[in-house]
């Protein structure tokens, strides 16, 4: 019950999102025409609406400083940086998964093939290596997702 309560609002905070909307200009007319009303009985609603109408008139005016030349130009040096050693890193990243999978797979081929060495040391083998590359990947996804979450990442000492 006390939280239908809350999630409705005060008349206050009902001329509030009149007034935001007539300010942004979505407001049918009908709303306008009360909130022409309530504006005209309550001062200080009137006052809030004039604060509204001068943040809007400043906020539709401001341009934002232009950054000189100089910081472009290391803008876009940075950004080529990045899209070489991130097309780098793909590449390097692609052949090496492609030759360990193909070492893997003839490795995994002639362990099995070999019949010198007892089964059980065969899929002792397997299962080693099964338990490496889990914990590889488990360790490095770990690292991914903790980098990238990482608040502090950024910060410069």
């Amino acid at each position: 019950m006390k939280d239908e309560q809350e999630r409705v609002p005060t008349e206050k905070e009902r001329w509030r999102r009149l007034m935001m909307a007539a300010v942004d200009g979505e407001i049918s007319a009908e709303d306008r025409e009360s909130l022409e009303n309530a504006l005209a009985r309550d001062a200080g609603l009137r006052r809030e609406w004039n604060a509204f109408t001068k943040l809007k008139e400043v906020t539709s005016t401001m341009m934002p400083r232009r950054p000189p030349p100089e910081v472009w130009d290391t803008y876009w040096e940075g950004v080529y940086r990045r899209t070489e050693r991130g097309l780098g890193w793909i590449l390097v990243s692609v052949s090496a998964i492609l030759l360990s999978v193909w070492g893997a797979w003839t490795w995994i081929g002639e362990l099995l093939s070999d019949t010198t060495l007892p089964p059980l040391v065969r899929w002792s083998i397997l299962a080693l290596a099964a338990g490496l590359v889990i914990l590889f990947v488990s360790v490095v996804r770990e690292r991914w997702f903790l980098y990238r979450d990482d608040p502090y990442k950024d910060v410069v000492r």
